[in-house]
């Protein structure tokens, strides 16, 4: 049974023949090994063009901010899956990447899916930025959704990376639509859900990443790639000085039991 359409089938990322290999266009060995670093590679990638001076810059400073925060869920089961099949690097980094949710994580893209609809509907219509954002917060609010790339159970003042972020595209001249909504939505949050909220990291994110031009429908890749950095990293303290089953441990003492 065939799902789906079966015409034009092709790829343009990468072929190869018995003497060379090429990768969106150029020869991997003489073009891309030891002249390209790695994130003008993920970018051209991803993209299918070589990304400017100002693209790579914000790639990597979003890269380092997402990176690594600690023993988050994804690092805690990544860890926990190692302790219990030690010779499963793989199965443990993709242990904790599959948890790349809309709760933690992979919400830089609900976010960015959330600024990219308050935008369209603000064009569309012909209003404010701050009217749009009104009207996405609101019905956010009456559905009882959290609003994407706001609040920080930790960092309640203000989290510092999404600060750094904002920071850095202000410094750079890439201030555009998707960070002037961020703002729009973050000023009328006071009135309609009667509170301020800080943005957090993963409203920065989508924010920059767009203005500077990256694909909205790739968000959660850089996510996924810098987390996967992180993971490694843990993983390698984890085979060197165990804590996994030191937090399985903890988790069953915190956690009661109730007939159900």
């Amino acid at each position: 049974m065939r799902i789906g359409k079966q015409d034009n089938g092709f790829t343009s990322i990468s072929t190869s023949d018995a003497h060379s290999i090429t990768v969106r266009g150029l020869d991997l060995t003489n073009e891309i090994i030891g002249h390209l670093d790695f994130t003008h590679y993920f970018w051209l990638l991803v993209t299918g063009k070589a990304p400017t001076e100002t693209q790579k810059f914000f790639a990597n400073a979003v890269l380092c901010a997402i990176a690594e925060h600690g023993l988050v869920p994804s690092v805690a089961v990544a860890r926990m899956t190692m302790a219990a099949a030690p010779e499963a690097l793989q199965g443990a980094v993709a242990a904790g990447l599959l948890g790349c949710g809309s709760v933690v994580l992979g919400s830089a893209e609900t976010a960015g899916r959330f600024l990219s609809d308050q935008i369209r509907m603000a064009e569309e219509a012909g209003i404010p930025f701050s009217e749009a954002a009104k009207q996405g917060v609101a019905s956010l609010r009456a559905e009882k959704q959290p609003i994407p790339g706001f609040g920080h159970p930790q960092h309640s003042a203000g989290d510092p990376r999404a600060l750094r972020l904002l920071s850095l595209a202000r410094e750079h001249g890439i201030e555009g639509r998707y960070i002037q909504m961020l703002q729009a939505v973050q000023d009328v949050l006071p009135d309609v859900i009667g509170r301020a909220l800080p943005v957090n990291v993963n409203g920065a994110i989508p924010a920059v990443m767009l203005d500077a031009g990256y694909p909205l429908d790739a968000l959660k890749g850089i996510s996924l790639l810098a987390r996967t950095a992180s993971l490694i990293g843990h993983l390698q303290e984890e085979a060197e000085r165990p804590i996994g089953f030191m937090m399985a441990g903890a988790a069953a003492d915190r956690i009661g039991f109730a007939e159900s």
